[in-house]
């Protein structure tokens, strides 16, 4: 009677510490989401307080020219010059005679932006893809020789540096307060017309386009009707209080000239990339371990890579991705654009739907 009056003791002991246990692990990680959601919701409040107020425009007086001024002194005219190749002569006339085709160096244009005082300058990596000089010429025309200080395909960005100091810096807005039909500014040098301004409103938000050669790529595109042309690229975009909200970086067109649909890096993902570039040279990307389809009710999980890190939080396939980090998301391109905003080492907390039911599980990048 004894020996099992101790048995019933030392279970009811166990039991009650495993219990304890998992209770404990279970009210541990909500703590842990909650705590990300706090810092994320402290950080919009700090986002909120910092923004300037924004002037409201009546319908019968729009007056965009405060804004031009404080923007158009910070892009830049971005000139490329690939070098040409010499090419051994191609038979024995050609060595005694010259060559029939002497290769001659290839120049490109481009635009870009200004965004610190002490040179940093930000434009497209397609503008300065496989240069071998880059030179850019400032506003008030002073030209200067610029490095590349890193590139990012992904994303269409590249950083360049000059050797410079007090250079009119644009100041940096947030692309996620951007509304639909809000007025913006394209600025940059289309067919080499330099400092030329033109206007438009958002037409649309997340644009992505058709990945036809499989590459990684980040996009989520502002797309605008302001009008944009070759040469424009790397330039700015603008809202009416003269901050930067996004890199203008491509057309819609069966002409190649402009024709109603533009499209720019929201300044957000620009300012991620930047940043990584300054500090670590390179792009540091997280990388869920995902592949997504849209779908009517939201974006699907297709199939979920064994040990990575959506595995690792218990993400499945066929869950419906609802929110990262408390911002909504709507398609894969939304989704992408949230993520590339995380760095090694934070941690997220993404909202998912499986089987009819809201849950929320946190991931360690």
């Amino acid at each position: 009677m004894r020996k099992t009056i101790v048995i019933i003791i030392l279970s009811a002991i166990v039991s009650g510490g495993v219990s304890w246990y998992v209770a404990d692990k279970v009210v541990s990680k909500y703590a842990d989401i909650a705590e990300v959601e706090r810092e994320v919701l402290r950080k919009g409040d700090e986002k909120e307080a910092r923004r300037p107020a924004r002037k409201a425009e009546s319908i019968s007086g729009f007056d965009f020219s405060d804004a031009a001024e404080m923007a158009v002194n910070t892009v830049v005219y971005v000139k490329v010059v690939k070098k040409a190749r010499y090419q051994a002569p191609s038979s024995v006339l050609d060595f005694l005679f010259g060559f029939a085709n002497t290769p001659k160096d290839e120049y490109g244009l481009g635009s870009g932006v200004i965004i610190t005082e002490d040179g940093y300058i930000v434009t497209n990596n397609h503008v300065i893809s496989g240069a071998d000089e880059v030179e850019i010429t400032t506003y008030d025309n002073k030209v200067y020789a610029a490095r590349v200080i890193g590139t990012d395909p992904a994303t269409d960005i590249a950083l360049l540096k000059v050797d410079a100091e007090n250079l009119q810096a644009i100041e940096l807005g947030d692309s996620d307060d951007l509304r639909l039909g809000e007025w913006v500014l394209a600025i940059g040098s289309p067919y080499d017309l330099r400092s030329t301004i033109t206007a438009g409103i958002v037409s649309a938000k997340g644009r992505a386009f058709p990945n036809y050669d499989g590459k990684f790529r980040v996009e989520s595109f502002i797309q605008t009707d302001a009008a944009v042309n070759p040469g424009n690229s790397g330039g700015a975009l603008v809202n009416t209080a003269g901050q930067l909200v996004g890199i203008n970086t491509s057309i819609i067109s069966l002409t190649g000239s402009y024709s109603g649909y533009s499209f720019a890096v929201p300044v957000n993902i620009v300012k991620r990339v930047t940043d990584d570039m300054i500090q670590y040279g390179e792009v540091r990307r997280v990388v869920l371990g995902i592949s997504m389809a849209d779908s009517n009710d939201g974006v699907v999980v297709m199939e979920v890579q064994p040990s990575g890190l959506a595995d690792g939080a218990g993400i499945k396939s066929g869950d419906i991705l609802k929110e990262i980090n408390l911002n909504p998301v709507g398609t894969a391109s939304e989704v992408q654009e949230q993520v590339n905003r995380l760095r090694p080492g934070e941690k997220a907390v993404i909202t998912i739907v499986r089987d009819g039911t809201t849950k929320e599980v946190m991931i360690n990048m």
